[in-house]
C-alpha cells in the first residue's frame, strides 16, 4: 500500500522537492538506467562493435551515447538483442527527455512566494484593546496584489463523549484584505468577548496543545498566478504583554524606510499605553 502511494504520488514529490534533491534524483536515475542497459550490452558476447569484451565501461559508455542519441560511430550494436536494447533504449531516452524538461519547466514556472513572518507574536494592547498581533513582509520586490491572510486556532479539546479532538477556531482579524500587500503588515485580532482567546494564558495554550495558524494567498503581478505561504506560532513563541518595535521610518526626502534588522524585536508594553486613545488625523 506504502509502495502503491509513494509510486502515485511521484510527480508531487519531484515537483515539491528542492532543486538540489531534485537534480541529485535525476542523475543518479541517468546514471542508473544506463548502468542497467549496459548490463544487457555485455551478458551477449560480441554484442557490441569495436567494444572489449566483457567491458562494462565500455558498454555504459555506449549506453550514455544510445539514450542520448549522440553516436559517435566507433562502437555500434552488432546482434538482435543488442538492437533490440537500443531500440528500447532510445525510446526510454526520449521519453525521460520530454519528462524531464516538463518537470524542470513546471518548477521554474511556478511562482513561490517569499513571505517574512515575525519569529514571535504578541498578545498586548492596541488602541486601548487587547489584541493577538503578528508581523509579516513581502521578501521580493514584486508586488502580491489582492492578498487575503486567514488566522485559526487549533487545540485539542474533550468531547461530551470523552473523545479527545482536534478542533479549530477563526481568528476575526481588524483587516484580513489588502489590495497590495504592504511592505510591513502588522495582523491584528482583537481579543473580544467572543475571541477564541479570550480566557487564554500561556499555561492554558500549551495545556491544549495550541497552535495559531496563518495562511496568506494572493495573486503575483509578475505571473499572473496564485501563490500561498503558511506560518504556525506555537505558545513558545507567543510573547504576552508585549508590542512590536516600529520598524518604519521617514528620510529626510519624504522617503519611508523599513528597517528590517528589527523587524522581530519586541519591547514590553508601557502600562499606560492602555490609557492612550488612537488619534486621527485632521
Amino acid at each position: 500500500m506504502a509502495r502503491r502511494a509513494i509510486l502515485g504520488d511521484l510527480y508531487h514529490l519531484l515537483l515539491t522537492s528542492s532543486w538540489p534533491q531534485l537534480l541529485t534524483l535525476l542523475a543518479a536515475a541517468y546514471v542508473a538506467m544506463n548502468a542497467l542497459f549496459a548490463v544487457g550490452y555485455v551478458l551477449e558476447p560480441d554484442a557490441l562493435e569495436n567494444a572489449r569484451p566483457g567491458s562494462f565501461a565500455d558498454a555504459f559508455f555506449f549506453s550514455v551515447q544510445t539514450m542520448a542519441t549522440i553516436g559517435y560511430g566507433r562502437m555500434v550494436p552488432r546482434t538482435t538483442l543488442a538492437n533490440v536494447l537500443v531500440t528500447l533504449e532510445t525510446m526510454t531516452g526520449l521519453l525521460g527527455l520530454a519528462m524531464v524538461t516538463g518537470l524542470v519547466f513546471v518548477k521554474f514556472s511556478r511562482p513561490t512566494a517569499r513571505v517574512l513572518f515575525s519569529r514571535v507574536a504578541v498578545v498586548g494592547r492596541r488602541d486601548g484593546a487587547p489584541a493577538f498581533m503578528f508581523r509579516m513582509a513581502n521578501e521580493r520586490d514584486n508586488n502580491i496584489v489582492e492578498a487575503q491572510v486567514h488566522v485559526a486556532l487549533a487545540r485539542q479539546e474533550i468531547t461530551v463523549e470523552g473523545e479527545s479532538a482536534r478542533r479549530f477556531y477563526d481568528l476575526e482579524l481588524v483587516r484580513r484584505l489588502n489590495p497590495i500587500f504592504p511592505n510591513t503588515w502588522t495582523v491584528v485580532h482583537p481579543i473580544t468577548e467572543s475571541s477564541p482567546l479570550r480566557d487564554a494564558t500561556p499555561a492554558s495554550l500549551d495545556a491544549d496543545e495550541a497552535r495559531i495558524v496563518v495562511s496568506v494567498v494572493g495573486l503575483d503581478e509578475s505571473y499572473s498566478q496564485t501563490v500561498h505561504a503558511r506560518h504556525t506560532y506555537v505558545p513558545a513563541n507567543i510573547v504576552w504583554n508585549a508590542r512590536f518595535v516600529d520598524v518604519v521610518s521617514r528620510e529626510p526626502d519624504g522617503a519611508v524606510r523599513i528597517d528590517y534588522s528589527r523587524f522581530h524585536d519586541v519591547v514590553p508594553m508601557e502600562p499606560a499605553a492602555a490609557a492612550v486613545r488612537p488619534s486621527r488625523a485632521r
